[in-house]
């Protein structure tokens, strides 16, 4: 759907641009889109993967061990009735572990692998279940301490500060998961015991 939409777009930019006579700034305008995308993402490339270094320094050292550890109870809180022993638990700490960190691309395998052992306790195979909606809400709005993909955007921008935006970031994200929570537990509340129960 998403590339029909992209699609849409971009054909009614060519549209209007050969209608108002203007092809030529359009076609410059494209080969500067891709031109700047190549650059973005090169720029990005760099940050992440020492981003993903330290994270594997933090994981080998233990420290991502121990942030799940803190986030366990409030995991079982959020997911009630997933059982205690079930690896989905283990897979959406890893996700909200790297989302807090900023690592938005480490935590998508993850997000990715709680979602399947999910599908495994849900009885509707055709529908989302409750734990499911959550785990993609939490997953969107996510506390995120070091926003490494817009500090490497900033950075790559040539930004006099690019770190300045870490304390914005972080109350907008706290605000964020606050209210995704929030309407989920409003959510779950209205779809009656059964959801409840899944």
């Amino acid at each position: 759907m998403v590339n029909f939409i992209w699609l849409f777009f971009i054909l009614c930019g060519f549209i209007v641009g050969a209608l108002n006579g203007r092809m030529e700034q359009v076609t410059e305008a494209a080969f500067e889109g891709a031109k700047t995308g190549v650059s973005v993402c090169i720029g990005l490339i760099s940050v992440l993967v020492f981003w993903l270094g330290l994270m594997k320094i933090a994981e080998q050292a233990g420290l991502l061990q121990r942030l799940g550890a803190l986030l366990r109870p409030v995991i079982q809180l959020l997911f009630p009735s997933i059982p205690k022993d079930h690896p989905a638990l283990g897979y959406i700490i890893s996700n909200m572990s790297a989302n807090i960190l900023g690592l938005g691309n480490a935590a998508t395998p993850m997000g990715i692998k709680a979602m399947q052992e999910l599908q495994k306790l849900n009885r509707d195979k055709h529908t989302a279940s409750a734990d499911m909606c959550t785990l993609l809400a939490l997953n969107t709005s996510s506390v995120t301490i070091i926003p490494t993909t817009l500090i490497a955007i900033r950075m790559n921008f040539d930004s006099a500060n690019p770190t300045e935006i870490v304390g914005t970031t972080l109350i907008a994200t706290m605000i964020a998961t606050a209210a995704a929570i929030l309407a989920d537990r409003w959510y779950r509340s209205r779809s009656g015991p059964t959801l409840l129960k899944e």
